[in-house]
């Protein structure tokens, strides 16, 4: 391995370690802003009456996910009308950091609830309310900078902490 290589891949692991730290600060402030839609359904109905409040489209998937035909036809659709729409998309794995971030359980508790669908989540940006932050800014630059590098649609990995 040559030394570009070596420092190639730490500047890119502390980059991607950066991005995944604004996302979580992202969704947690939209959380506690209400601008934030969980649910493949869900988020398809806000994107069909209102796509020009979401500024940000997350789709997260494990591992035991990829198999789920269903899932990756609604993601396959989602996406495109992302990018017909001008959203950034961000693929993620770790549903249960996700869950976390979010507060949610996932798996269902006690009371036989079932979790949220945690597959597709939107952020979105109401004309009232402006989400401006800084964490916001550098999801979008990262999305932007992997557009630059022809990856459509980028992915992080959501580490356990």
């Amino acid at each position: 391995m040559t030394l570009e290589e070596v420092v190639g891949c730490n500047i890119t692991d502390k980059k991607m370690e950066t991005v995944s730290q604004a996302l979580e600060e992202l969704l947690v402030a939209a959380q506690r802003q209400d601008c934030l839609t969980v649910g493949v359904y869900e988020s398809a109905k806000l994107m069909n009456v209102d796509p020009d409040s979401v500024v940000l489209c997350v789709l997260a998937t494990d591992e035991e996910d990829e198999d789920d035909i269903a899932l990756q036809i609604h993601f396959t659709l989602i996406q495109a009308f992302c990018c017909d729409n001008d959203i950034n998309i961000l693929r993620v794995s770790g549903m249960r950091r996700l869950a976390q971030v979010l507060g949610e359980p996932s798996t269902a508790d006690s009371n036989g609830n079932e979790p949220k669908d945690l597959h597709c989540i939107l952020v979105t940006n109401t004309q009232c309310q402006a989400l401006k932050c800084q964490a916001l800014q550098d999801v979008s630059n990262y999305c932007e900078e992997s557009r630059c590098k022809n990856q459509w649609v980028p992915y992080l990995a959501l580490q356990e902490r």
